[in-house]
């Protein structure tokens, strides 16, 4: 009943941060605890032992298996990545983690057949924070299907469209997705009679004729869209200069509420991360995009989630790392 408990007041208290502010990356990791203890508590109550004891149990016994699924389904994404987008050092993330997720394992059997010592306490270590990492990208993952479910984008009075690269000076498929999915919401608000302002966000890379701003406005112009509902920000060359610098020619046009940003679906919890941390009032819209491109995308976002907060996650692993040592030099 204790577990229960603790679960469902965990529950409530991300319902109520939930209402108060869905772009914090807490929420996830609250949401995930008060699952598994529900979870824990609803499995205990047909089996023996406390809550917690069967909790323990199944995060023990279940842990190994998925870290292995996920170790699979990581290197096949990886050698369908390498096949269809070819070689390059992004391309190689998924099946790199996919093999680094199978050694600690393949050195734990080893230092149990050889008893080494030491070498097992270290690798206790490693799994320890590899256990907090994994965790945090299952929060990662849940929040961000949370998140995209849940956010509506009806009634916006600008929408804010980031740029993702072009192909030169054209448009490829997956700036494409993002265009079509602020197209589809603006044609919606203009049938009610509430067309949106449409904002194109995208400096010049070094790979590329023309700001990616000028490419988006045209594309959008060519789809039907007055030029005048058009702006265009053509200074930005990462995500947070999106934001800031859509946020300045906003507010020199008085609008600071009511503003959707659209990108692709992977990008969507990063992104409200940011436009709150940057004081824009926005919630986030994600387009479509390739199945096998998902896992190395999103594999990139949590990367990205964890070096915004690097100070506290090297602090977490620092501590989470030494209390196996801790323990071995204390016996």
């Amino acid at each position: 009943m204790i577990l229960l408990a603790v679960g469902v007041v965990l529950l409530g208290v991300f319902v109520l941060r939930f209402r108060g502010d869905r772009r914090r990356f807490g929420n996830g990791v609250l949401l995930l605890l008060g699952l598994l203890c529900v979870g824990g508590a609803l499995v205990s109550s047909g089996a023996e032992g406390s809550g917690s004891q069967v909790l323990v149990l199944l995060v023990l016994a279940l842990s190994p298996l998925l870290v292995l699924a996920l170790a699979g389904l990581l290197m096949l994404n990886g050698v369908v990545m390498l096949r269809r987008e070819g070689i390059r050092p992004a391309n190689l993330l998924s099946l790199g983690l996919g093999l680094a997720l199978l050694v600690p394992y393949v050195l734990l059997v080893a230092a149990f057949a050889a008893r080494w010592v030491v070498l097992g306490t270290v690798l206790v270590a490693v799994v320890l924070v590899a256990s907090y990492l994994g965790f945090l990208l299952v929060a990662f993952l849940l929040y961000s299907l949370v998140y995209g479910w849940t956010t509506r984008a009806e009634g916006a009075i600008a929408i804010v469209v980031h740029g993702s690269g072009l192909l030169g000076d054209r448009v490829p498929p997956l700036l494409a997705s993002r265009l079509d999915r602020a197209l589809g919401l603006w044609r919606a608000d203009s049938a009610r009679g509430a067309a949106p302002l449409l904002v194109v966000s995208g400096g010049k890379g070094s790979d590329e004729r023309i700001a990616e701003a000028v490419a988006m406005g045209a594309y959008l112009e060519e789809h039907g869209v007055p030029a005048d509902a058009v702006l265009r920000e053509d200074r930005s060359t990462t995500t947070r200069e999106n934001l800031l610098f859509s946020k300045y020619l906003l507010a020199q046009r008085g609008i600071d509420h009511g503003v959707v940003l659209v990108t692709s679906n992977f990008h969507v919890l990063r992104t409200a991360m940011l436009a709150r941390a940057v004081g824009l009032d926005a919630q986030v819209i994600g387009a479509p995009t390739a199945r096998y491109y998902l896992p190395s995308a999103l594999l990139r976002e949590y990367v990205g989630v964890l070096a915004e907060r690097k100070w506290f996650t090297i602090a977490a692993c620092g501590v989470l790392a030494a209390l196996p040592l801790a323990v071995a030099v204390a016996a």
